[in-house]
């Protein structure tokens, strides 16, 4: 599954009053993040996406993700498990961009598919225990 989510940045998204961006899913395993940036950003907009208080992407905590026209993608495995589903994005450009759309896509799959068998079940099948 893949979630999408836009926001438009108005010269209002400013550092002192970022955009919030919830980005609600469902449990699973977030599998790959792709943030396409419209041409005109300019490398002015800033996208940081959050669980709660503890930033997760970019990792290096205050840090920005930033982009004119490309797509900022990669592959991650981060679970998200039943009750605990809700992220969000804190979005801002430098207050001159105006009208420059933003898009987070979110790949979304149940853990079984990406990690069929544990560990100790892969130790167990090879051993031939099972």
């Amino acid at each position: 599954m893949f979630y999408s989510f836009t926001h438009t940045v108005t010269t209002a998204d400013i550092v002192t009053a970022k955009k919030r961006l919830e980005l609600p899913l469902t449990a699973g395993v977030i599998h790959q993040v792709d943030m396409l940036f419209q041409d005109g950003a300019n490398h002015e907009v800033n996208i940081q996406i959050f669980y709660a208080n503890f930033q997760l992407w970019p990792s290096n905590r205050g840090a920005t993700i930033k982009g004119n026209a490309t797509v900022v993608s990669f592959r991650e495995f981060y679970e998200l498990t039943h009750g605990s589903v809700a992220l969000h994005a804190f979005i801002w450009g430098d207050g001159v961009v105006d009208d420059i759309d933003v898009v987070i896509n979110v790949g979304l799959l149940p853990k079984a598919i990406l990690q069929p068998l544990s560990f100790d079940e892969l130790l167990a099948a090879a051993s031939g225990l099972r």
